[in-house]
């Protein structure tokens, strides 16, 4: 609820901010640097890193990998040339649909090698030879969804490039088709701008649901923590719904709802279609506090998978 409130509120922020826009921007450009370069330093330069290339790796070699970046890719290119009879808002539905691909296909390989390189693992007998190792129980965790999130950031780079391309191109397209005056290319890339916030945001999204899915590996099996996963992600969208709605007027329903909403992740705070369908810019504001929200979910979970996984018998 809070977030939602900064949200419309930071929007309106936004069209008050003329000139200085683009440098509000910078910070966020530095932390996504920064954030990088930690993963480099934190895969090269610890224990735990050693687990995080050979997990970046492993991934990375898997046919599902590449299934879904091909399926994801295919997807962009068929939502480019197909029309969807949209009335004129055929960007804003290439936008829409090119995220939520991207989405579903990050989130299918990271919960696919959370459940591979962890569960698996552990039922055959392989972490406990990484274990016997100078390497401690919360190295492999952390080194695990360290290359997790390595991995994710590998299939999101050929094919965010390639949406993002798609989307510049789909407004002169659609213009052309519609026998409309041709965009220059600043209103191609301002198309562009706007969809470079959803893409970050969508990485934080896959982030929480891998760091879930970490926890969820460490002591259940590969179905159950896609199963698992995929109801939380379901009822990680609803949660806004279900505190807000005004049916729930039972204290025991309320209670449940809310419940809910705290244990499990917000899932919504990091979409951005109402801002698609609008055509507004999300404001950094937005994304600096969503990235807090984030880094607390992941390091809540990954403490919860230091814990189930301490005690938990290798042999």
């Amino acid at each position: 609820m809070l977030m939602s409130s900064l949200f419309s509120s930071s929007v309106l922020a936004a069209d008050n901010i003329g000139s200085r826009g683009d440098a509000s921007w910078i910070p966020i450009i530095v932390l996504g640097v920064l954030a990088l370069a930690a993963l480099i330093g934190f895969s090269y330069q610890t224990k735990a890193g050693i687990i995080a290339r050979a997990t970046t790796k492993e991934a990375v070699r898997q046919p599902v990998f590449l299934l879904c970046m091909a399926l994801a890719i295919v997807i962009l290119l068929l939502n480019y040339v197909l029309p969807f009879f949209s009335l004129g808002e055929d960007v804003k539905m290439v936008k829409d649909c090119g995220l939520a691909t991207i989405l579903i296909t990050g989130l299918l390989i990271a919960v696919w090698t959370a459940s591979t390189s962890i569960a698996e693992e552990i039922d055959g007998k392989t972490a406990m030879t990484l274990l016997s190792k100078p390497i401690n129980r919360r190295q492999f965790v952390l080194g695990k969804y360290i290359g997790i999130v390595q991995a994710i950031l590998w299939y999101m780079l050929p094919v965010v490039t390639v949406f993002l391309v798609l989307v510049y191109f789909k407004v002169s397209y659609d213009a052309k088709e519609g026998s409309k005056e041709i965009p220059t290319h600043a209103e191609r890339i301002h198309e562009v701008y706007q969809v470079l916030p959803g893409v970050a945001l969508l990485m934080m999204e896959i982030a929480v649901i891998s760091a879930v899915s970490v926890a969820i590996s460490t002591r259940l099996p590969m179905v159950v923590n896609l199963t698992s996963c995929f109801a939380i992600f379901v009822v990680g969208h609803l949660t806004g719904l279900l505190v807000q709605a005004g049916v729930l007027k039972l204290e025991y329903v309320q209670f449940m709802a809310r419940l809910i909403a705290t244990v499990l992740p917000s899932l919504d705070l990091f979409n951005i279609s109402a801002a698609v369908a609008t055509g507004d810019i999300v404001p950094p504001v937005y994304l600096y506090y969503s990235a807090i929200y984030c880094a607390c979910y992941c390091c809540a979970s990954i403490l919860l998978a230091f814990i189930l996984f301490e005690d938990r018998d290798l042999a």
